[in-house]
């Protein structure tokens, strides 16, 4: 199978020839430390370590932390010490930047763009314009790369937006919760046009290229559950969402995954509503389990990650625990690709992450066998 055929067939519940294994996902400095222990510096990560790699058309949806404000704002240090920098960035955001930090994997929030209307209609509103120039390939551009892509053999999808997330990460968690009682005008009028944004900003690549999947990004979740309750994403946040999701399905996308961090349980039900049919990453160390997961949800959700990345660092007996413990199981279901549930830390060796990796590839071409090996050695319990 070509990776993209083996991309389809896994979303789809369909025999494969073993499930599709999304690329190596790692911080900088677990790179840099890779490096260090013997990775060339210019290999090809997928390749080294036997997976599959998924594409994303050049749509500038999706920013570091938020949407990607264009034009963006001018990046400014406001104050510089040994320790850490100070920096207004092109989203508006203020934060602090810590300079001898490796293991500092955010900055620091202190300000976020936005605080009432006037700061939405000033700085974030005309900066989220489907027609701005750099965000989306038009005329000939768009031809070229229409063409570029009609015949391929890996899965292509695109970032579709944010429905809590942007308006979250414009405010910050406690205004926009707040916002949601004090101003819920303003907060549906946010979320109202960053779905027309998106329609209008998509729907000509959509019209032109036949897309595999589409991201939708919300990262609103901690250990104890959302950040916001399903009642109020039901009234804010779920309309846009149906609406884009409606989009892309007209145009021939099947497969629409949400990326959040942490434990969103309770708001899956919300966004099979939707339309939506996948969740990734399926953080561990938010309570989250997707073997639980697929029992209760069935065929109707696509998992991507659910491997916790802590256990790579303490060797290969945890790693074997892991591993063992979920992907044969899930495998043979379908509708799993298997990966660590968040980037993988500095913490973690090359060489743990090479047996991890090759043990993984080993299980997934033969996860009946692996299933056993799992039962006789106690990492499963039918």
């Amino acid at each position: 199978m070509t990776s993209r055929e083996r991309f389809v067939a896994t979303a789809s519940f369909q025999p494969v020839d073993r499930a599709f294994l999304l690329a190596p996902w790692m911080w900088g400095e677990t790179l840099a430390r890779w490096r260090e222990e013997g990775l060339p510096a210019d290999a090809d990560l997928a390749a080294h370590f036997g997976t599959d790699v998924e594409h994303c058309a050049p749509v500038f949806m999706q920013g570091p932390y938020g949407p990607h404000l264009l034009p963006p704002l001018e990046r400014t240090v406001l104050e510089e010490t040994d320790e850490y920098r100070i920096v207004r960035d092109e989203e508006g955001n203020t934060v602090r930047l810590f300079i001898d930090d490796p293991l500092r994997s955010m900055p620091e929030w202190i300000e976020y763009p936005v605080k009432d209307r006037a700061d939405w209609e000033r700085i974030a509103k005309p900066r989220l314009n489907a027609s701005a120039p750099g965000r989306c390939p038009q005329g000939e551009d768009l031809d070229r790369y229409a063409e570029s892509v009609r015949v391929r053999d890996y899965p292509l999808g695109l970032w579709t937006g944010s429905f809590y997330g942007w308006p979250r990460s414009l405010m910050g968690v406690e205004r926009i919760s707040t916002m949601f009682f004090d101003d819920p005008g303003l907060v549906h009028e946010m979320c109202e046009h960053i779905g027309d944004f998106v329609i209008e900003a998509l729907t000509p690549i959509l019209e032109r290229v036949k897309f595999d999947f589409a991201f939708i990004w919300e990262d609103m979740a901690g250990k104890a559950g959302p950040l916001c309750s399903p009642k109020m994403y039901r009234e804010f946040s779920l309309p846009p969402l149906k609406r884009v999701v409606e989009t892309l399905r007209g145009h021939g996308v099947e497969i629409i995954i949400v990326d959040s961090d942490g434990n969103n349980d309770v708001l899956i039900p919300l966004w099979l509503e939707a339309g939506v049919n996948g969740l990734r990453p399926f953080e561990i160390a938010a309570n989250c389990d997707p073997v639980a997961t697929r029992k209760l949800y069935g065929r109707d959700l696509i998992i991507q990650g659910g491997l916790d990345k802590r256990p790579l660092a303490r060797g290969r007996e945890a790693i074997d625990r892991e591993v063992l413990s979920k992907v044969p199981w899930l495998c043979l279901q379908g509708g799993y690709f298997p990966q660590v549930d968040h980037l993988t830390p500095p913490d973690v060796s090359l060489d743990n992450y090479t047996y991890y990796s090759a043990l993984l590839r080993r299980v997934v071409e033969d996860p009946e066998r692996a299933l056993d090996e799992a039962r006789r050695r106690g990492f499963w319990s039918d």
